[in-house]
């Protein structure tokens, strides 16, 4: 099986094949470090975390590189608000994201450059571009001149004669097109700045991804990746200067992750939808959040809701219930018979392959996920009807595809937990929004259980309905009455 990825420069799904044997080179742009992250930023690190863990699952060696942008104008001037150094701020809030790619259970990347420990890399690209003539200086600044490269565009589809009737040109206007961008600007009094050939100043913001991608993965890699919104104007932007610099092509593939709305709306802090991932931690499960990004493929929208949430919470719990089951099988014996069909034998045998199927299909992680709830509709069935005495090759079939599932379950992030731990604790937190406790309803199923001993019918259904007030909803099997919270 091959993998097949879209790519945004072709439009297209495209067998992918590494440029170096078996070795994926992958860059994604990362922060601008000037506040916390956002749920978008958490679906931009899990998505490229999941491809990551993907890739080394179908047994690819993996140099993941992860940019901080950790000066720009956004940085300096939340500094100056906060009177402190543009230093100070950047590095602070890199480390505030490191807490919640931490608290995510994300794997950090190989290599995660700065964009300040890089200036002598971008000055030498500038130097290039200005030397080729596809540059030039303005005042204390350095623009790029979008005419010089003829394929400007190609990634976004735009042509470069509309974007330049539409644009608007302020009455100091520097550069020589409207669409040039600035690779090198002139600092302004109080402003971080550094040497360079035109002025003291700093770099551009697109120049930064250019000069560390080459410097870490070569002047053509693989992959780069990022959210939509990163498409026009800054890997176009990357896209030109690296291939006018290094006369090649300059990434092979281009993956771009679907944006995030909150309640069917734009996240806004105007709107005062605008949540953060501690925001969203303190109130659910890393897990939980995991599950809700990966049900949705990640070139699609995704739409952030309590109800959204609470499916996905329901969700996982059904996985860890299944695996909380497959925990506590019994031994089994040679001398008993298989009850598992053939049937069910070749679809708990055929789980990993049909998830593979999935996955190579562009990262498709919502049918990943149906495959597992598949397999767990199964198992859980299975489970109900083992004999008290199993066979050996059924307890090692049931066996084999738990830890398929907890396999499978990993690429996503999720399933790493101990199954009864995670749900009684997910049991307790919403116990904990109730107007009940535990010994009350431990209470109430003694009564009831007494009360279908006597054949007291009427009282026995008063309780079920009473704990269902509570939102406490009953379940009796043949090891007797359990109890869940119903989640709202």
């Amino acid at each position: 099986m091959t993998i097949r990825i879209y790519n945004t420069l072709t439009g297209k799904k495209e067998v992918f094949e590494p440029i170096e044997p078996n070795h994926v080179k992958l860059y994604v742009c990362g922060i601008t470090s000037y506040d916390y992250c956002h749920i978008g930023h958490a679906r931009s690190s899990l998505a490229f975390d999941m491809i990551v863990k993907y890739f080394k699952y179908r047994g690819y060696k993996v140099t993941y590189v992860r940019n901080f942008t950790d000066i720009d104008d956004k940085i300096i001037k939340r500094a100056a608000e906060q009177n402190t150094s543009s230093a100070e701020l950047a590095n602070r809030f890199i480390e505030e994201f490191y807490t919640d790619m931490d608290g995510l259970g994300i794997d950090r990347p190989d290599i995660e450059p700065k964009a300040t420990e890089h200036i002598p890399e971008m000055v030498e690209i500038i130097s290039e571009l200005v030397d080729k003539g596809m540059a030039y200086q303005s005042g204390n600044d350095v623009y790029f001149a979008v005419d010089s490269f003829s394929e400007y565009g190609k990634l976004s589809r735009r042509n470069l004669d509309d974007m330049v009737a539409g644009a608007r040109i302020s009455v100091n206007e520097l550069k020589k097109n409207p669409m040039d961008f600035v690779l090198w600007k002139g600092s302004k009094p109080g402003e971080p700045k550094w040497k360079s050939p035109w002025s003291e100043g700093r770099p551009g913001w697109h120049i930064e991804c250019s000069a560390m991608s080459r410097k870490y993965l070569g002047e053509t890699f693989d992959i780069h990746g990022g959210g939509k919104d990163l498409i026009f104007p800054h890997h176009e932007n990357e896209i030109a200067q690296s291939e006018a610099a290094n006369c090649c092509r300059f990434v092979n593939t281009w993956i771009h992750h679907g944006f995030v709305t909150i309640s069917d709306e734009k996240m806004s802090k105007s709107l005062n939808n605008f949540l953060t991932i501690r925001d969203i931690l303190d109130k659910y499960h890393p897990e939980i959040l995991r599950f809700f990004v990966f049900s949705a493929q990640y070139r699609t929208p995704l739409d952030f809701s309590e109800k959204a949430m609470q499916d996905a919470a329901t969700g996982l719990e059904r996985l860890y219930s299944c695996i909380a089951i497959l925990d506590k099988l019994p031994i089994g014996s040679a001398e008993t018979e298989s009850v598992i069909s053939t049937k069910d034998r070749g679809k708990l045998e055929s789980i990993e392959q049909r998830f593979q199927q999935a996955m190579d299909n562009d990262f498709n992680t919502a049918q990943g996920q149906s495959i597992l709830f598949d397999a767990v509709k199964i198992l859980n069935r299975l489970c109900k009807n083992l004999p008290t005495l199993p066979a050996t090759s059924d307890i090692e079939l049931l066996s084999a595809s738990k830890e398929i599932l907890l396999r499978l379950g990993s690429i996503m992030g999720i399933l790493k937990e101990d199954a009864e731990r995670f749900l009684n604790q997910q049991k307790q937190k919403l116990l904990a929004d109730t107007d009940i406790d535990e010994q009350q309803i431990e209470n109430l199923i003694i009564e009831r259980i007494k009360s279908r001993e006597d054949k007291n019918w009427a009282r026995s259904d008063e309780i079920r309905d009473e704990l269902l007030a509570h939102n406490i909803e009953l379940k009796d099997g043949p090891e007797g009455t359990t109890w869940t919270v119903k989640r709202h």
